[in-house]
């Protein structure tokens, strides 16, 4: 097991720039709000060549136990209960607040040991803030600045002394999975990225998107067996895309909980667009997506438009009909959200849609299976002479209209790659076929080849001409 370090400290002390700097990408939101961060957040991060798991949390605040930020902290409270040691930061600028204090004296009490951050130490502005941290008791305090850059070197010496008094292992500094399994995308050849998922175990990127309070978090949570996610009758709760591990039979799965998508009409404060284009960087480099769906609210526009984004990206999609116990005309509810997709999203014909209850865990074990088959049509190939053999029946059976007397003639088809199956037609005329007949040729091409529910690229491309002169 990796080393756990918690990042943990009072609200805007720059808990998340730090995570940030030492994970080497901004997975974390930052923003000047307090109290931006809600979920705990792990990743993995590197300091002195040393590999550790760091997790980011949220701002400690002394609250009742019947308040959201109370939720909040039993989450810090367990990442502090699960790290092999803190960093407790706080504001050398700002100096030691009351607050400060308090949980510098509830660290002392645990059990986890404590190295002591002084954040924004940048200037001169920070030298009292930096000597009044001794009065917490927490030993001799590390100023540095997670925005800059600046004192990680004597971060990485308290560091390098923590593991050693600790005697904790060390690991190498593993491959980032998420890049790699990103960089695969176009990078090599169909064939040798699924091969390679298959063969070097990359986990299913699985990202849970919907509109706010659909229940996404009370899915992830229910999937995991643990209240890993904060939840509440709250909208808005979750801010940024916060990644799990989860295995469902032996198979690994990275699952990503987002914010919920609103209207962009509505989204008018700074830190909700920084939520909306978190959620939208979780599509890019998710493989399928479960979009969360509230079957006591109607299925609205928004779900159409978040729906259309998935297909837009080219990812495999499953629907989540959550709530569903609570309703009684449950056939007739069904029938209007599969109508309203079959009207609204022609493109993509027999999208899976599985009624649960996030809540209660009822028909949740379906779920999974249509995600594994969608995963499955995504990364589905089928061979040049099914495709050539199938492309002259469909001809035969209803040619393309003939254009200013002259006849479109398709010579060709391949499969040029997958993830979404993605086709070639190599015709004399490419810019002339109608868009009638592509959609024919898509619908066909589903139907025949059995496709529902996945996204399916068509590319006409014009041949070369066997008459032309050759230089």
């Amino acid at each position: 097991m990796a080393i756990k370090v918690a990042m943990v400290g009072r609200p805007n002390v720059g808990k998340s720039t730090l995570f940030n700097r030492l994970v080497g990408k901004r997975l974390a939101l930052v923003d000047d709000t307090p109290g931006v961060t809600r979920d705990r957040r792990e990743a993995m991060a590197s300091l002195g060549g040393v590999s550790f798991l760091a997790i980011d949390t949220a701002g400690l605040e002394e609250e009742g136990d019947t308040k959201l930020s109370a939720r909040m902290r039993a989450q810090t409270d367990f990442a502090i209960e699960d790290a092999d040691f803190v960093f407790f930061m706080i504001d050398a600028r700002a100096g030691v607040t009351p607050l400060d204090k308090y949980f510098a004296d509830v660290l002392r009490r645990g059990k986890t040991p404590v190295i002591l951050v002084c954040n924004k130490c940048e200037g001169r502005a920070a030298e009292a803030g930096i000597y009044e941290s001794y009065s917490l008791g927490l030993g001799d305090p590390v100023p540095i600045s997670a925005e800059h850059g600046e004192g990680l070197s004597e971060l990485i010496e308290a560091f390098d002394q923590q593991i050693i008094d600790l005697d904790l292992q060390v690991e190498e500094e593993p491959e980032d999975i998420i890049s790699k399994s990103v960089s695969i995308k176009g990078e090599v050849s169909d064939e040798e990225a699924e091969s390679s998922i298959q063969d070097n175990g990359l986990p299913l990127q699985l990202a849970v998107v919907g509109r706010p309070n659909v229940g996404k978090s009370t899915l992830v949570n229910y999937l995991l067996g643990e209240d890993r996610q904060i939840t509440g009758p709250e909208a808005g709760l979750t801010r940024d895309s916060i990644g799990v591990t989860y295995y469902y039979e032996d198979r690994e799965i990275r699952m990503f909980d987002t914010a919920g998508l609103r209207r962009k009409s509505k989204v008018m404060e700074k830190l909700e667009k920084l939520s909306v284009a978190d959620t939208i960087r979780a599509l890019n480099f998710a493989e399928v997506v479960v979009l969360m769906v509230d079957a006591t609210m109607p299925f609205e526009k928004q779900d159409l438009s978040i729906a259309s984004l998935i297909v837009q990206e080219g990812r495999g999609l499953v629907i989540a009909l959550n709530k569903y116990d609570l309703m009684e005309n449950r056939q007739e509810i069904m029938k209007d959200i599969q109508d309203t997709l079959e009207h609204s999203l022609p493109q993509v014909k027999g999208i899976p849609v599985i009624p649960i209850s996030a809540l209660t865990g009822k028909s949740v074990n379906k779920l999974m299976p249509a995600v594994f088959e969608a995963y499955r049509l995504w990364n589905r190939r089928i061979s040049t002479a099914k495709l050539n053999k199938w492309l002259a029946a469909t001809m035969a059976y209803h040619p393309h209209p003939s254009v200013k007397g002259r006849r479109i003639k398709m010579r060709y088809m391949t499969q040029v790659k997958t993830r979404p199956p993605t086709f070639a037609i190599f015709c004399n005329r490419s810019t002339d076929v109608a868009r009638s007949y592509e959609r024919y040729l898509l619908n066909e091409l589903r139907w025949d080849f059995e496709l529902p529910g996945v996204p399916i690229r068509l590319l006409l491309r014009k041949g070369d001409n066997p008459y032309a002169k050759k230089k």
